[in-house]
């Protein structure tokens, strides 16, 4: 597994290096990056409409960008950490669906965050009852990507 760590970077050339790798290398990768600039990040199907609230958005402004991966919406920051798994989908005896591969990732974290109570419950990553991260998924002939967003210090300004 290749290991990419990057701090501050912008979180739309995050997904635009994933998207590359994802599509033009077979190696397999690890990319962590700690913060981003304020933006909000869409899953491909999320509306804007529905999810944004524009009058909000006007009184303080941050780029708003579609993913090409599924999963929600959500508002990242210089506090939030990004992880994301690029694979072959031989890499692992677990068939390359979101559930199997979740459950890869809660264990991974688990171990990695050693926080008692950190648990996956359905599609979320929660501590305690707390949801404080999420996860999308982009699957291919032969390679998937997961996506992790940790909510770690979260600004609300």
């Amino acid at each position: 597994m290749n290991i990419l760590h990057l701090k501050n970077f912008p979180i739309f050339q995050q997904l635009q290096l994933e998207e590359a790798l994802l599509r033009l290398d077979t190696r397999n990768f690890c990319i962590i990056n700690e913060g981003s600039p304020p933006a909000i990040v869409m899953g491909i199907s999320g509306k804007p409409e529905e999810l944004i609230n524009f009058e909000n958005l006007g009184k303080n402004p941050i780029p708003i960008i579609k993913r090409f991966s599924g999963g929600g919406t959500v508002i990242v920051d210089e506090e939030t950490i990004f992880i994301s798994f690029l694979c072959q989908k031989d890499l692992h005896d677990f068939a390359p669906y979101p559930e199997p591969i979740m459950r890869w990732t809660e264990e991974i974290y688990k171990e990695a965050l050693d926080i008692s109570d950190f648990s996956l419950r359905e599609n979320d990553y929660v501590i305690g009852e707390r949801k404080f991260g999420g996860n999308a998924q982009y699957l291919r002939k032969d390679r998937w990507l997961h996506h992790t967003t940790l909510l770690w210090d979260y600004k609300k300004e």
